[in-house]
């Protein structure tokens, strides 16, 4: 999918690599970008156009879809994450809150504009996952668990979708350099470099985009001997 001339909506799109990508698609000459956000006025970015758009709610979403029926790209980047197992006491309610926006929510828009990408031609659907989606250590367990969910939805809508020539990416990362990482001392990628590898994999019709190096290991590793998602000899 060519991004010139595109009309984007990425969801979450007030802060960290929602904003980036907000960025990046106007300096590649998209011609509108819809900023989604539980908060529009928090949308300052000069170039989108903010909208409220809370994804864990349907008729956000709904009066979304009503409103911006000229898209040709979808970035479902909203998500949330919290630390903890699932033996953890409140492992069920936390479970259930972050399905709700990492998995739900990505169906839903999904569902709600694959009728609007068609009649616009077929345009694309970037689902920002994660190396999480293949591996599970447990300090994020439902996040992880989240993403694994996302990222059989993603394949499945490829396929759902070809038919009416909708480009599905799957959008795979380790640690971005972000607010919600800002507690873990592990190496992070910039947001920026995420966001170019991801619309350079789009713009090059890739199904998956693998945008860090720990992310590319990760994958390569799922069929060693000893698979990369199994805990590893000390």
């Amino acid at each position: 999918m060519k991004i010139e001339n595109s009309v984007a909506l990425v969801t979450g799109a007030n802060r960290g690599i929602r904003l980036v990508f907000a960025r990046e698609l106007l300096a590649r000459g998209a011609r509108k970008v819809y900023a989604g956000a539980r908060n529009p006025v928090a949308v300052t970015h000069s170039g989108v156009q903010a909208m409220r758009l809370d994804v864990d709610n349907p008729q956000d979403v709904t009066a979304a879809a009503a409103q911006a029926s000229d898209v040709t790209l979808v970035v479902n980047n909203a998500g949330i994450a919290q630390v903890g197992g699932f033996l953890a006491s409140d492992s069920e309610e936390v479970t259930r809150r972050i399905f709700e926006t990492n998995f739900f929510a990505v169906l839903r828009m999904s569902k709600a504009f694959a009728p609007i990408l068609k009649a616009n031609g077929g345009g694309a659907l970037l689902n920002v996952l994660s190396a999480a989606s293949w591996a599970n250590g447990g300090e994020l367990a439902a996040y992880s668990a989240s993403k694994s969910a996302a990222w059989s939805l993603t394949n499945a809508l490829r396929s759902e979708l070809s038919a009416q020539q909708t480009q599905v990416l799957a959008l795979h990362m380790a640690y971005v350099d972000t607010d919600l990482t800002r507690g873990f001392d592990v190496p992070k990628t910039s947001p920026g470099d995420i966001v170019k590898r991801a619309l350079d994999g789009l713009e090059a019709g890739e199904d998956e985009v693998l945008a860090d190096e720990i992310t590319r290991q990760l994958k390569r590793g799922m069929t060693a001997p000893r698979p990369s998602y199994l805990p590893q000899a000390a």
